[in-house]
């Protein structure tokens, strides 16, 4: 085990797959997690294909007693990690008036987009910082949060209150771990082609048309893996707790 290892949530497809392939482009060994089995065979060959080896295992990251026990698999499997990416996330059951948001839609959004990024990061950075653990390459800590995390969508209140919740806790992260040498960073994807943005495809082409972002297309899981991989690895060595916009310039606000 002389590679440096990453545990990435979410990993079996969409953002999760695409930052498993680019760390492993970097060098990284990834372990993997997610609620269900199919996708992991083409995340595997495609981190294989970089030249490392990926592991997986099935776990809800909304049950806290599993996330318990695969945090401890991944540290063993791994004898130790260097690099943890919170992607795991859901949408609003159903998008529409915020009169009509439910109890389950808003408990979905916190448990698994807040509350499960805060106690998988707790439970791997205890082992992070403790005497003895290993440390073969650059070490970091990821938060995937949203362009949500900053501008309101009323139609899914409760995906971007979990989201802006997981952007403070990145925060609050990087204040404590910044002690240890363990940079935290935010995550923002804007407007990405993955399963969640499916539903919604033929909206976004005529607002990506008509403007929406400066840079006027799609943005690809590809994009958001590849900004995790450079800041993982180190390429941006003197920050932590700064939010990465990976939006096309969605963020930015025009008058």
């Amino acid at each position: 085990m002389s590679r440096p290892v990453a545990l990435v949530t979410g990993a079996r497809r969409g953002i999760g797959r695409a930052s498993c392939v680019a760390l492993a482009r970097k060098g990284y060994d990834i372990l993997g997690c997610d609620l269900a089995e199919d996708g992991f065979a083409e995340t595997a060959a495609a981190v294989e294909a970089a030249g490392t080896r990926f592991d997986w295992t099935l776990c809800d990251v909304a049950d806290l007693d599993a996330v318990a026990a695969m945090v401890a698999w991944a540290w063993e499997a791994g004898q130790g990690l260097e690099a943890l990416v919170n992607n795991a996330g859901v949408g609003a059951m159903q998008r529409g008036d915020i009169l009509d948001v439910t109890h389950a839609s808003w408990d979905r959004c916190m448990d698994i987009n807040a509350r499960a990024p805060f106690f998988v990061t707790q439970a791997v950075a205890r082992r992070m910082v403790a005497e003895g653990a290993p440390q073969r390459g650059n070490r970091a800590v990821v938060f995937v949060s949203s362009a949500n995390a900053l501008m309101a969508s009323p139609d899914r209140t409760e995906y971007t209150a979990s989201k802006t919740a997981v952007s403070m806790v990145a925060r609050c992260y990087a204040f404590r771990l910044a002690e240890d040498g363990i940079p935290v960073f935010d995550i923002r994807p804007g407007v990405i082609r993955t399963d969640m943005t499916a539903p919604v495809v033929a909206k976004y082409e005529q607002r990506i048309a008509d403007g929406l972002s400066p840079i006027r297309r799609w943005g690809q899981p590809e994009d958001v893996g590849n900004a995790i991989a450079g800041l993982v690895s180190g390429a941006i060595p003197f920050s932590t707790g700064d939010a990465f916009h990976i939006d096309g310039g969605l963020h930015m606000h025009k008058l």
